[in-house]
C-alpha cells in the first residue's frame, strides 16, 4: 500500500543541502531549536513546489497562498516575495537541479522563550527552511490507483480550523490516514460537517459521473492550486464539472475518481471503502486531464 505522495528513491536526496534561516546546510546537519514555534505546536505555514524543465511552475500561486495563510495566522514571515524566491532558486542552485524536484517552503513563527501556546513570547524573526529533493511520482500507481476510506474524521469548517490554511498542524489529517490504513486502504476520504464528501487527506478529490467531473464546493477542502487549474482546465476544454454537495452514494456510482496535488498531479483512484471503480487505470477523463494538465506546465516553464 501507498498514498498519493509514494515517490521512486533518489540516492542523491542523501547529500542534498538544506537551506536553514539563510545558510544551506548538509541534510544531516538541518536543525532547528526544540524551542521553536514549529516543532513545540505545529504553529507554521508551508508549500510545495514542483521544479519543472528548470522553472518553479505556479510559483506565483504558492506564495500567494503562502502569504495568506501567514497573513490569517498574524505570522511576521520577515521575508519579501522576492527574497524567498531568491532562496529557492539559491537552494536549487546550491544542489544543481534542474527538474524532477519537489521543494518543500516551511515558515514557522520562529523561537519561542519557553515552550507554551502564546505567540507573544516568540523571540526574534520567522524560521525559514527550504527541503528541495529529486522526487517524482511513483509510476506505478498510475495504473494501480489509489484504494480509498472514508474516515470518521470530519474536515472542519473555517471558524474552528479552516481546512485552506496549509498549516504545519496536520493530525486531524494524520488520525484520519490513520484510519485508511488500518482499513488497508492508501488514503482516506473525509467528509465536511454536513456528511458531503470533501476531500482528502493529503489530497483533494474528484469524480467522474456520466461524464461529468465533480468535486466539492471548496467551502471545506484545501485551497489546492492544482484542484484549481483541473477545475479550469475542465472550463477550458469543454469538459463538464459541477462543484457541489455530493453524497457517498454519488461517489459509489462513479465511473473514476482521482485525487489532486502539487506532487502527483492527478492520481488515478481505483476503489472507495471497497467499491471497485468500474474504469480501467487511467480512466478516459481522467487521462484527458492528466495530459491538460502536463501540458500547463510545460507551459508554465517555457
Amino acid at each position: 500500500m501507498a498514498g498519493s505522495q509514494d515517490f521512486s528513491a533518489d540516492p542523491r536526496n542523501a547529500s542534498v543541502r538544506v537551506h536553514v534561516n539563510g545558510d544551506l546546510v548538509p541534510r544531516n546537519e538541518a536543525r532547528v531549536s526544540v524551542f521553536d514555534a514549529g516543532f513545540v505546536l505545529g504553529d507554521g505555514v508551508w508549500e510545495g513546489v514542483r521544479l519543472h524543465k528548470g522553472t518553479l511552475v505556479f510559483l506565483d500561486a504558492h506564495l500567494d497562498r503562502l502569504f495568506e495563510g501567514a497573513r490569517a495566522i498574524a505570522l511576521d514571515i520577515g521575508r519579501s516575495r522576492a527574497e524567498l524566491t531568491e532562496a529557492l532558486h539559491a537552494t536549487l542552485a546550491a544542489n544543481g537541479m534542474t527538474d524532477g524536484v519537489h521543494v518543500r517552503l516551511m515558515v514557522t513563527r520562529g523561537l519561542k522563550k519557553t515552550p507554551n501556546q502564546d505567540p507573544r513570547h516568540t523571540i526574534g524573526r520567522a524560521t525559514l527552511v527550504i527541503v528541495a529533493e529529486w522526487k517524482q511520482p511513483s509510476e506505478a500507481i498510475v495504473t494501480r490507483g489509489l484504494t480509498l476510506f472514508t474516515s470518521t474524521i470530519r474536515c472542519s469548517p473555517a471558524d474552528m480550523f479552516d481546512m485552506r490554511l496549509n498549516s504545519h498542524s496536520r493530525l486531524n489529517l494524520i488520525t484520519a490516514l490513520l484510519q485508511a490504513i488500518e482499513a488497508g486502504a492508501d488514503e482516506a476520504l473525509m467528509l465536511d460537517p454536513n456528511g458531503f464528501v470533501s476531500s482528502c487527506n493529503a489530497t483533494n478529490f474528484f469524480f467522474v459521473r456520466g461524464g461529468e467531473v465533480c468535486t466539492s464546493t471548496g467551502d471545506y477542502c484545501f485551497h489546492g492550486i492544482t484542484r484549481g487549474h483541473v477545475i479550469a482546465l475542465c472550463r477550458d476544454n469543454g469538459i463538464p464539472v459541477r462543484q457541489a454537495n455530493f453524497t457517498l452514494m454519488d461517489v459509489y456510482g462513479a465511473e473514476e475518481a482521482f485525487v489532486t496535488g502539487t506532487f502527483g498531479g492527478l492520481t488515478p483512484v481505483c476503489a472507495i471503502d471497497g467499491r471497485a471503480l468500474p474504469q480501467p487505470l487511467p480512466g478516459p477523463v481522467t487521462a484527458r486531464l492528466r495530459g491538460l494538465y502536463a501540458a500547463l506546465k510545460d507551459q508554465a516553464a517555457a
